[in-house]
């Protein structure tokens, strides 16, 4: 294993909890496709961390290929808002990204790292996107723009129920759908308990699983006539509101986008803004932010300390009584 004093040590995180706690030690040496002991890489409470979220235009033939060497933890290739809305760009992305996917299987990061973003469901092409998307191994994860209620997330597990009862395609899966719920209304907001809490009536594995809330501040000021300011004031009730509710739920909470994309000294204070209200990543729009991202949503050595404690409880490992544990 590499030794801790040739791993970059992000914000927060010092040498001693690099050799103290086993769940920064792992995520660190994840990140840089180092080797962890055999007893650590077994332990399901020991998971890559998911800080950075980086768009990538399906769209382009250049940014597609540039998706191959960036560092983003997970990245978006997103077939929504970076695609012109005419019924030829959609189809041509869609066609674009899934040739993309398919003669690239030994170039591609580990599907962990893969997201597809779909267009919306009162969209005319959400069902060839969602159909297209579950014939891909690679897909474990759907970004669904514009989910307002529970009964938006229902319609995408209804298509992925009907899709696995087909038995048609390339892919069985094992596992479920990851899906994440994009909040970008006042009714997303209002609704937002029952969005975090939704099931789907298929089961995960036959009708997907929500895994993350994700904020999309700019449709949301636009829905709600939230006048944008440099200072977030106006959007420290919603992001605090998304971040507790998942939470709450056991969801990943992904903040929003700074569009400024060329500022990054703003993007630090905003990426430790949302540190602060309790939000595990950020979206990006650019790969110089990946870099401030990731180095800014780290878990301290308590909390990370705590996640591993956590899963061990869950798997049966820990032995201690009730009373002991305090």
């Amino acid at each position: 294993m590499l030794k801790p004093r040739n791993i970059r040590i992000a914000r927060g995180i010092t040498l001693q909890s690099y050799e103290t706690c086993p769940t920064l030690r792992i995520s660190l040496n994840r990140r840089y496709n180092t080797k962890a002991s055999s007893s650590e890489s077994r332990s399901p409470a020991l998971t890559s961390l998911q800080r950075s979220y980086l768009y990538v235009p399906s769209s382009s033939d250049r940014m597609l290929q540039k998706s191959l060497t960036t560092l983003s933890d997970v990245i978006i290739y997103d077939l929504e808002d970076s695609v012109p809305p005419s019924a030829t760009d959609k189809n041509g992305a869609r066609d674009r990204l899934i040739n993309f996917l398919t003669s690239r299987t030994e170039e591609l990061p580990p599907s962990e790292r893969i997201a597809i973003r779909l267009n919306s469901i009162n969209t005319p092409f959400f069902r060839q996107d969602i159909s297209q998307a579950l014939q891909l191994p690679s897909i474990k994860t759907f970004v669904l723009p514009k989910i307002h209620s529970p009964h938006d997330l229902h319609i995408v597990s209804q298509e992925i129920y009907t899709h696995s009862q087909l038995g048609s395609g390339p892919v069985v899966r094992d596992e479920p759908i990851n899906i994440v719920a994009s909040i970008e209304s006042a009714r997303a907001v209002f609704n937002l308990g029952g969005i975090a809490g939704w099931q789907s009536e298929h089961g995960p594995l036959a009708g997907g699983k929500l895994a993350g809330l994700l904020f999309a501040a700019e449709d949301y000021c636009a829905d709600t006539s939230v006048i944008r300011t440099p200072s977030r004031r106006e959007l420290l009730y919603t992001r605090s509101k998304i971040a507790i509710t998942a939470k709450a739920f056991g969801l990943q909470a992904i903040d929003m986008v700074c569009v400024n994309y060329k500022d990054l000294k703003y993007l630090e204070e905003e990426c430790q803004d949302g540190r602060e209200l309790g939000f595990t990543g950020k979206q990006a729009i650019h790969p110089t932010q990946v870099d401030i991202i990731q180095a800014t949503f780290v878990p301290s050595k308590k909390e990370g300390c705590y996640r591993a404690d956590r899963g061990r409880r869950a798997n049966g490992d820990d032995r201690r009584t009730h009373d002991q544990a305090g």
